[in-house]
């Protein structure tokens, strides 16, 4: 059976699309202002395209096929290194995103594994993630996938209090 969608690696003309996507549906969905997609614009995308180890990180990228033959973005998820862990080799998930057209098909759970497969061929002891208590979908997927919630607190970063929540996973 084939899937309705297609993933590649990231082009560097992507950044654009995830940062506005981003804004977009966090504020619509989750009423966040505009610093999230301020956030994903200059620690996230731009941060990964200036330090971009391919041996090491990675950035998919899915698309649906239209009937006119071009393609649409409806999801996307990170693998970087955690720069800030000095003990063990540990990577980071970011921003998974997957288009309200696209979910129920099991796209999520698909860019999720691949982080897994992919960190560890690459040698990871760890993954991480942060993500927020009212990402339930997202939530579970996590933990499907072996991601175990470290610890959790209030958050403001984004205009709205929300409960911001710190998971690993052990490879």
């Amino acid at each position: 059976m084939t899937t309705p969608y297609k993933i590649r690696t990231h082009l560097a003309t992507d950044m654009e699309t995830i940062v506005r996507r981003h804004g977009m549906l966090y504020s619509k969905e989750h009423n966040f202002d505009p610093h999230l997609a301020a956030s994903v614009a200059s620690q996230v995308t731009t941060a990964f395209l200036a330090t971009y180890d391919a041996t090491r990180e990675r950035f998919w990228v899915a698309e649906a096929e239209q009937q006119d033959g071009t393609n649409t973005f409806i999801g996307c998820v990170f693998l970087a290194k955690d720069k800030t862990e000095t003990e063990f080799p540990c990577a980071k998930l970011r921003l998974l995103l997957v288009e309200p057209a696209a979910r129920g098909m099991g796209l999520g759970r698909e860019l999720i594994a691949r982080c897994t497969e992919f960190a560890r061929e690459a040698g990871y002891a760890r993954i991480r993630l942060w993500t927020n208590s009212g990402l339930g979908t997202a939530r579970r997927l996590y933990e499907r996938e072996g991601y175990k919630l470290l610890r959790s607190e209030e958050d403001d970063t984004f205009g709205i209090k929300l409960t911001a929540e710190f998971w690993e996973m052990v490879l």
